[in-house]
């Protein structure tokens, strides 16, 4: 099952701001993404939130 949760980190523990449906010792992938990404669709076009994000992170490899 996959689903989305906001967490914030704090202390060196991530802390999900919601109910999180797991078990003792299962394990999680975290992907990070830069807050208010969303504010920015339509800015050039039709682009999407995952073009912004590919656009993100090539300006941020260069």
């Amino acid at each position: 099952m996959s689903f989305a949760v906001r967490a914030r980190y704090e202390k060196g523990v991530l802390k999900p701001l919601e109910n999180v449906d797991l078990k003792d010792g299962e394990e999680v992938i975290i992907i990070k993404r830069r807050p208010n990404i969303d504010k920015f669709v339509g800015v050039l076009g039709r682009a999407s939130a995952r073009e912004l994000e590919a656009y993100e992170e090539e300006v941020y490899s260069s």
